[in-house]
């Protein structure tokens, strides 16, 4: 039968590669979540019944994000206006509800940084959930029931061109759209047209309305054949080119289900970006996502992302060097040991702290007088010069060649040094041994 085994005194009693592990996987779930906080993915989800880029029902532009992705572009969704003040393409998808002024802003803030594609709202919508709820059928999230085809009512306070858009049910069976060296069909007869006072178009429908073209404006792109031979946007031509479409039907999720309208849109994504494949920034503000900046999001953005990088080095060497200290922890003392000796220990170290020893030196002689007269069996009441003189015979009769006790004790007094007092005191006890002898 083998002994039980014994815990080592300092020993940790916790693995260290588990704690190790436990501790970098929450140091990493707890910046993750500060990374997420600012990047603002803990909002609400951008899968609703809408018509904007987070929006996979039929009216929405995830498709066109992911198309534009897949075709090598660098897709952004912007939930600031900081995100809109970059260089690239920013494509714009407003709601019927927006203010007019607020998306002339927006245009305006951009002409001498980038082009902007503007896409007027056309569907009004409802989530397809509620109308399956109500029927007692099933859809899934994001799904959209389309109830009525309406234009907004904010085109005449754009800038610097006012736009007249309208809707309106096609004469033919299936509308037709034709532009940029491609046509197709449109899904549905409700068609929306736009005409303004100096507008290039760029796609019409079968009976000549404008669907889609970019306003002429400050000299910029005169017509379509000087517009194909730009090679550096904004620098010699002036302004950047703003493109409005009509019809987001060459565009939504419905339109990508064509490929002929897939090619279309890629086509006016290259236009507007005169053939470059810069980045491609998707407006989300105006949809309801807009979200203030804030110390956590500017945490991770450059020039700060370098001293938030610098924190969490600092912070990983220090947990590294706490982790893999020198030794084993020592284990403190009690306050207050065990024992006479430790009780006598503590008395002496508080006494020679307070620098007092000599105070010391009249009771410990008096304490070895009254020991020695117990030895003896003097009487209890005997004064202390009879005791002193009865503890000298007794001495001298042990041991003729000793110290009277008397003088050893008068010394004893009289000390004031620590080594006077260890002498007198090493006389005082080599006196005691001799009468006990």
């Amino acid at each position: 039968m083998s002994a039980p085994s014994v815990p080592v005194v300092g020993s940790s009693p916790f693995n260290p590669r588990a704690v190790l592990a436990m501790v970098l996987f929450g140091a990493v779930v707890f910046v993750a979540l500060l990374w997420m906080l600012g990047a603002g993915l803990t909002s609400r989800p951008e899968n609703t019944a809408d018509a904007h880029a987070g929006s996979k029902g039929l009216t929405g532009f995830a498709g066109l994000a992911q198309l534009l992705e897949a075709q090598g572009y660098q897709v952004t969704r912007a939930r600031n206006e900081t995100g809109l003040q970059k260089p690239g393409l920013v494509i714009l998808t407003p709601p019927h509800t927006t203010e007019g002024k607020q998306v002339a802003k927006l245009i305006k803030d951009r002409r001498y940084i980038g082009p902007t594609i503007l896409v007027l709202p056309k569907w009004q919508t409802m989530p397809a959930e509620l109308m399956a709820l109500a029927g007692g059928g099933q859809a899934k999230k994001g799904w959209v029931a389309l109830s009525d085809a309406e234009s907004p009512d904010w085109g005449q306070d754009l800038e610097p061109q006012k736009l007249s858009p309208k809707v309106e049910k096609h004469s033919a069976d299936r509308p037709s759209w034709q532009g940029l060296g491609l046509s197709g069909w449109l899904p549905d007869k409700r068609v929306q047209t736009v005409t303004a006072p100096r507008m290039v178009t760029l796609v019409r429908d079968s009976g000549g309305a404008e669907l889609a073209g970019y306003l002429d404006d400050e000299g910029y792109y005169p017509d379509l054949a000087a517009a194909a031979e730009v090679e550096s946007l904004g620098e010699d031509e002036g302004l950047y080119p703003v493109i409005i479409v009509a019809e987001p039907d060459l565009l939504n999720n419905w339109a990508m289900a064509d490929r002929s309208r897939g090619l279309l849109a890629l086509e006016l994504v290259s236009l507007a970006s005169a053939g470059e494949r810069g980045p491609v920034t998707f407006d989300l503000t105006l949809n309801g996502f807009k979200t203030a900046p804030n110390l956590l999001t500017l945490a991770f953005q450059p020039p700060f992302v370098a001293a938030t990088f610098c924190l969490l080095l600092a912070a990983l060497i220090a947990g590294w060097r706490a982790f893999r200290r020198y030794g084993p922890p020592l284990v403190e003392g009690r306050a207050i040991a065990f024992g006479k000796r430790a009780l006598v220990s503590n008395s002496a170290g508080l006494v020679r702290r307070a620098g007092r020893l000599h105070l010391l030196a009249a009771p410990y002689a008096t304490l070895v007088r009254d020991r020695l007269a117990r030895q003896l069996s003097l009487p209890r009441h005997t004064d202390a010069a009879a005791a002193e003189t009865a503890i000298d015979r007794a001495l001298a009769a042990s041991d003729p060649a000793a110290m009277p006790f008397s003088v050893a004790a008068a010394r004893m007094r009289s000390a004031r040094r620590p080594a006077d007092l260890v002498r007198a005191a090493h006389t005082l006890f080599a006196l005691e041994r001799t009468l006990k002898r």
